[in-house]
C-alpha cells in the first residue's frame, strides 16, 4: 500500500472513531436526558395531586377527589395514573376508589421502603417509563402538618403516586438527532480528506521521488532526477539534490574509468560504481604490497613462493601445480604441486608446446568441451589451466583440479585477478631471469662456455 493511501486511511479511520464516539456519548446522553426530564415532569405531577388531595381534604371535599384524578391522568404527557393507600391510611379511612389500591411489587416495594422507584420497559415499538414517588407523613406548622388528619407517626407512608408516561418519541427523536450527527461528520470527512488530498499529495509524490532517488544512490546509481511541483524552499532543495547527484555521477564515473586503467575489466563485476571502487582499490593495495614485498626477494624461487601462497591464502585454491616453462627449449620444470601426482603426461615436461593452455596462450577450462586438453589424465577431477608469459624466454602455467563444476566456476571467475598479480610479479621475475643469467655469464669462459675460475672459487667457499 503507498504512503498516500495509508495516510488517508488512517486519518479515515480516526475521524470514523471520533463519529462514533460522538454519536455514542450523543445517543447515551440523549436517553439520559429523556429519562430525567419524565421522571422531572413525574416529581411536578406528583405534587400537584399532592397538594389538590390536601385541598380537596381541608375543604372536605375528598369525595369529590376522583374527578381532579381523573383529569390529571388524561394528561397527554402521562399514559396511565393510579393511587396506592398504605395500610395506616386504609385502617383509618378505608380502602379507597378502585384507582387507589396496590397493583403490583413495585408499589409494595415504595410504600414499605418510602423512596421513590422507576422502571423502564423497551419493546420494538415502544418506550414505557413507570415512576413510583411515596407520600410520606410531614410536620410542618408553617403549611401542612399530616399528622393533623391522619394517625401516623412522622415519616410514616401514607401511599404512593404511580404513573406511565409513553417516552418513545425519545427514540425517533434520538434516532433523527444522531442521523444528522452522522450526515454532519461524514461531510467534514469528506471535505477534510480531499483538504488532506489537495495540499498533501505534493508532498507524498515528493517522498516516493525521493524514496526512488535513494533507492537508487544505495545500489551506486546517481542518474535520478528529483522533480516537485512544489515551490518555495522544497523546490530550492530538490535542486540541490540533483545537482549533488550530477556532481556524484560524474565523480564516480571519473574514479571507475580512471581505476579501470590499473584493474582490467571483468576482475569485479558489480553495477554499484562505489562498491566497484572500493574493491578495485582493495585490489590495487593488495597488489602494491604484494609486489613491495616480492622487490625484496633475493631470488626467482622466493618470489614463486610468494605467488603460491596468495593462491592458497586469498583465492583458497589447494590443489594445483605451478609450472616454469623454458620458451627456447621449449622444456618444462614443475615448481610446486599440492597433491603430488601432475595430471599431464610425462611427454609434455620434455615438449611444452603439447601443453594446449602454454601453445594457445590462453585459458583452458575442462567443462568447456569433453576431452578438451588430450595431455593430461584428469580423470574425474575437473581442471583449469591458466598461462602466462614472462618474457621471450620464459612462462608460467598454473595447472588447477577440483572436483565439481561449481568449484571450477568459483575459480574461474578469479582469473582476471590472479593475472593481475601475475602482471605485478612479471617484472621482478624477469628481473631475477636476468640476474641468473648474469651471474651464469660471469662464471663461464665467453670463448669456450666452461666454467671459469670464478666459479671454482665461489665453489670451494661453499664447500
Amino acid at each position: 500500500m503507498q504512503t498516500k493511501s495509508k495516510l488517508l486511511l488512517a486519518v479515515t479511520l480516526m475521524l470514523l472513531g471520533l463519529t462514533a464516539a460522538t454519536i455514542i456519548n450523543v445517543s447515551l446522553n440523549f436517553r439520559q436526558y429523556s429519562i430525567d426530564n419524565a421522571i422531572e415532569k413525574s416529581r411536578m405531577a406528583a405534587t400537584i395531586v399532592k397538594d389538590g388531595l390536601t385541598a380537596h381534604m381541608l375543604n372536605g371535599m375528598m369525595d369529590k377527589r376522583e374527578y381532579f384524578l381523573n383529569e390529571i391522568s388524561h394528561n397527554n404527557e402521562i399514559k396511565s395514573l393510579w393511587l396506592s393507600r398504605s395500610d395506616n391510611v386504609i385502617k383509618q379511612y378505608g380502602e379507597g376508589f378502585n384507582n387507589e389500591t396496590i397493583r403490583d411489587a413495585i408499589d409494595t416495594q415504595v410504600l414499605s421502603s418510602g423512596k421513590m422507584a422507576q422502571k423502564i420497559t423497551e419493546t420494538t415499538g415502544k418506550i414505557t417509563l413507570r415512576v413510583t414517588i411515596p407520600y410520606n407523613a410531614t410536620h410542618n406548622s408553617a403549611t401542612i402538618n399530616c399528622l393533623s388528619c391522619h394517625d401516623v407517626q412522622q415519616g410514616d407512608t401514607l401511599g404512593a403516586i404511580s404513573m406511565e408516561f409513553d417516552i418513545s418519541d425519545m427514540r425517533s427523536s434520538g434516532m433523527m438527532t444522531i442521523l444528522k450527527i452522522l450526515g454532519i461528520n461524514l461531510l467534514f470527512i469528506v471535505v477534510f480528506l480531499s483538504l488532506i488530498n489537495h495540499y498533501v499529495s505534493p508532498y507524498l509524490k515528493l517522498f516516493t521521488n525521493l524514496q526512488e532517488g535513494i533507492k537508487k544512490a544505495h545500489s551506486g546509481n546517481f542518474t535520478h532526477r528529483f522533480k516537485t511541483t512544489i515551490s518555495g524552499e522544497e523546490k530550492s532543495i530538490i535542486s540541490h539534490m540533483n545537482i549533488l547527484f550530477s556532481k556524484m555521477q560524474e565523480t564516480f564515473g571519473d574514479i571507475k574509468h580512471n581505476l579501470s586503467t590499473f584493474i582490467p575489466q571483468g576482475c569485479v563485476s558489480s553495477s554499484d560504481p562505489l562498491y566497484e571502487a572500493k574493491t578495485i582499490i582493495g585490489e590495487l593495495s593488495d597488489i602494491y604490497k604484494f609486489k613491495k614485498t616480492i622487490e625484496l626477494d633475493s631470488s626467482k624461487e622466493m618470489v614463486y613462493s610468494r605467488i603460491i601462497d596468495v593462491l592458497k591464502i586469498k583465492y583458497d585454491i589447494q590443489n594445483f601445480a605451478f609450472y616454469e616453462i623454458g620458451n627456447v627449449l621449449h622444456t618444462r620444470r614443475l615448481v610446486y604441486i599440492s597433491n603430488g601426482e601432475s595430471i599431464c603426461f610425462e611427454s609434455v615436461d620434455k615438449n611444452a608446446l603439447e601443453c594446449r593452455a602454454h601453445r594457445t596462450k590462453s585459458d583452458v577450462i575442462s567443462t568447456e568441451f569433453v576431452n578438451l586438453c588430450q595431455t593430461c589424465n584428469a580423470k574425474e577431477l575437473k581442471h583449469l589451466c591458466i598461462p602466462f608469459s614472462i618474457n621471450a624466454d620464459a612462462s608460467l602455467v598454473i595447472s588447477i583440479t577440483a572436483k565439481t563444476n561449481a568449484e571450477i566456476g568459483r575459480i574461474n571467475s578469479k582469473i582476471a585477478s590472479i593475472k593481475n598479480y601475475l602482471e605485478a610479479a612479471k617484472p621482478v621475475i624477469e628481473s631475477k631471469i636476468l640476474m641468473e643469467k648474469l651471474r651464469d655469464t660471469s662464471l663461464r669462459d665467453g670463448m669456450t662456455g666452461l666454467y671459469n675460475r670464478r666459479f671454482l672459487e665461489e665453489f670451494i667457499d661453499q664447500v
